[in-house]
């Protein structure tokens, strides 16, 4: 097949021929027509995370099913799907239900397994559902990894209707689907940007206010959504209520931060992290898409326009998914 492929990490990528991934007995092979960018393309470049080698880009992914392992059943070539990025075995899942990435053996499609920018790509059947029927394909490319992520945040930190929550770093796909979903909720939800268009932009897709990322944000919130981290996380922490809880799920400026200890048992905070999300939590999101869920798009380019796609998204001016058509 061709795809996009790393040869090394650090490293840069190349589209070229690589082998067309294995069909297990209990996998399905997806034929994507839309696959959506995350930072995730790029740390992989940088060694951050080194993935083994060679590999293939791409987390998010919704196509057309082109060929079924010989035990699975309920899906067949030809349906249209959705895949599910995150993958934990069967038995961690049946242990441990929506925690299960929370322990061994999960896995990322486009990080630890190949992923989704190339002509095929392979997942576990239990990894697809079916595509919302009247959701465009790239906005089912756009929601998996993101609004998923997203979800479980906002879930982990509890937020309910009538509290507030402020969102650092609005703008890429997992702020614009917190965003949606805290708003489909009943919240009140701030955003933080560097960028002035960003902050102006967040409004227009339903924020109640949008403050600059370097300046004194003048509200205190229930909840922080958090992604940044040593950049923003005092301001972050001082953004809390008294009892108020903060969700990290990333540190793109940087992975080490410093905690006020007096501060945190004073003001009885929560800090509390979370990564991706479970099966059940994956047919939620699926369902609130079906139901209209707002999905933020940003850019949309063939396939072959990857390095274009990639330079966009490292710009950081984007409010909401890059995506790629294979069609």
């Amino acid at each position: 097949m061709q795809a996009w492929i790393l040869d090394e990490s650090p490293g840069s990528y190349r589209y070229g021929e690589i082998p067309d991934p294995a069909v297990g007995p209990d996998d399905v092979r997806v034929r994507p027509v839309a696959s959506a960018l995350n930072h995730m393309d790029l740390w992989v470049t940088k060694g951050k995370p080194r993935p083994h080698l060679p590999h293939v880009p791409g987390c998010d992914v919704a196509g057309v099913i082109e060929a079924v392992g010989s035990h699975v059943t309920g899906v067949a070539v030809g349906d249209e799907v959705v895949v599910n990025p995150a993958v934990s075995p069967l038995d961690m899942v049946v242990a441990h239900g929506d925690d299960a990435p929370m322990y061994p053996g999960f896995q990322i499609v486009g990080e630890q397994r190949w992923g989704g920018h190339a002509e095929l790509l392979t997942v576990p059947a239990r990894n697809v559902v079916p595509k919302p029927a009247d959701r465009s394909w790239a906005e089912c490319a756009a929601y998996p990894l993101a609004t998923l992520t997203a979800y479980r945040m906002l879930r982990r930190a509890r937020l309910v209707a009538g509290e507030s929550v402020l969102i650092v770093g609005i703008g890429g796909g997992v702020s614009m689907a917190a965003l949606a979903l805290a708003k489909a909720m009943g919240a009140t939800v701030y955003g933080t940007s560097r960028d002035p268009e960003t902050c102006r932009r967040a409004v227009e897709a339903g924020a109640d206010g949008a403050f600059p990322s370097d300046e004194d944000w003048p509200v205190r919130c229930e909840v922080v959504v958090e992604s940044v981290g040593p950049a923003t996380w005092d301001r972050s922490i001082r953004a809390l209520l008294p009892g108020g809880r903060l969700v990290v799920c990333g540190g793109t400026s940087g992975p080490v931060v410093e905690v006020n200890l007096p501060r945190l048992f004073f003001k009885q905070h929560e800090i509390i992290g979370s990564t991706m999300g479970g099966y059940g939590e994956f047919e939620r999101v699926t369902t609130l898409v079906d139901q209209g869920l707002p999905v933020a798009v940003d850019l949309e380019v063939g396939v072959a326009e990857y390095p274009r796609a990639l330079e966009h998204l490292a710009g950081g001016g984007q409010v909401g998914k890059v995506v790629l058509h294979h069609e």
